[in-house]
């Protein structure tokens, strides 16, 4: 950890802010807890994405959006996780704090053989250590080697690895693929004394034939354009969007600034996260899917925004379906839009069980790293 040139012996330092990024003063308590439409009021349309897990990505890169940050990416031959979480709050309480309002689209113990789980940060809604526990209590057979990983052999939790910095690679052991941390525009802490004395930052994954790129929290930084410059191009960006106010602008994205970063990043297929899961800030739990819906084509960004739990293949996105209006629609007592039923029906015709053997028996293998950056 004190190797990292990001250390200054107390804390991690923060990479200079752009200016004017703060729009607007910080949010008063009574705002972040009272608002309409912070939560939706029934469940969002989910898909149950194990037959799709049970075959091969025919492209060699699939990904699945389980909600909030977490989701399962399929590149190389590897499984890896980010920022899993499915605990029932973001909270260190187990009674109060931000409470989920979406499920998991599938149960933990039903999770597909992972081989890398990515930590962007230690904030809680994306570092939920029951989740960590039982993730890594499958024997680890390998852990990258320039991040720090946390992994559990016979219920005992050990350190293994060497710290990460920025810019740290890792081979992912009996494959091509390659993590790279990037920096990130953030900070961390777990308690009020504890701020940035563990790093953060975002990730991107590289195989011989693809390239995606995760942004963890962050705020719009220059440094995307030096990640473009060395890491890019991107076959696919995941960008965070929710949970943003004109006070927080130097620490998270929002629609329009996720846009700017996208550009910077050098485009790609730009996949929206951190949203549809919890009630973290002061906007409608819509507002980021509908901004962007209505702003990306103005600006020729290719969206991917897959129903909670449906997995895609980069290469064979074409159109964006907003399925969340069915339930926003309700809410306001408005009538659906006719393509509301077909979304229906197209999630009621999901791919039945059958199954890839040869995949899924490739996939039976007891590994699982846990990579965080320290």
């Amino acid at each position: 950890m004190k190797a990292s040139p990001r250390w200054d012996g107390n804390a991690f330092n923060v990479h200079p802010a752009l200016p004017d990024l703060r729009t607007g003063g910080m949010p008063g308590m009574g705002e972040l807890l009272c608002g309409p439409r912070r939560v939706p009021e029934a469940p969002l349309p989910s898909v149950d994405p194990r037959a799709a897990w049970s075959r091969r990505p025919e492209t060699g890169l699939r990904a699945t959006w389980l909600g909030h940050s977490t989701i399962l990416l399929e590149i190389g031959g590897v499984r890896i996780l980010t920022d899993p979480v499915w605990g029932e709050r973001a909270s260190p309480l187990g009674f109060a704090g931000p409470k989920r309002f979406q499920p998991v689209p599938v149960p933990l113990a039903a999770l597909a053989d992972v081989d890398v789980v990515l930590i962007s940060h230690d904030h809680y809604d994306h570092l939920d250590y029951p989740t960590i526990q039982a993730l890594v209590r499958t024997p680890c057979r390998s852990s990258p080697a320039s991040v720090s990983a946390l992994t559990s052999r016979r219920g005992e939790s050990r350190r293994r690895g060497s710290p990460s910095s920025i810019g740290g690679r890792a081979r992912v052991p009996g494959s091509d693929v390659v993590v790279t941390a990037a920096p990130s525009q953030h900070f961390s802490g777990r308690s009020l004394g504890a701020r940035n004395t563990t790093l953060w930052s975002g990730f991107a994954v590289r195989s011989d034939r693809h390239a995606l790129f995760f942004s963890g929290d962050t705020g719009l930084t220059t440094e995307y354009k030096d990640i473009r410059d060395r890491l890019g191009p991107f076959d696919l960006v995941m960008l965070e969007v929710g949970a943003f106010h004109p006070g927080w602008g130097d620490i998270h994205l929002g629609p329009e600034r996720a846009l700017a970063a996208h550009e910077l990043l050098g485009g790609g297929l730009f996949l929206p996260v951190h949203w549809g899961t919890f009630s973290l800030a002061t906007h409608a739990w819509d507002d980021p899917a509908e901004q962007l819906v209505a702003r990306a084509p103005q600006l020729g960004v290719h969206l991917a925004m897959p129903r909670l739990g449906e997995s895609f293949e980069p290469a064979r996105v074409e159109r964006v379906d907003p399925w969340w209006r069915a339930t926003a629609a309700g809410e306001r007592g408005d009538t659906p839009a006719e393509t509301t039923a077909a979304d229906a029906q197209d999630a009621a015709a999901l791919p039945g069980p059958s199954i890839d053997e040869d995949w899924t028996a490739q996939l039976k293998r007891p590994r699982v790293a846990v990579a965080i950056p320290m």
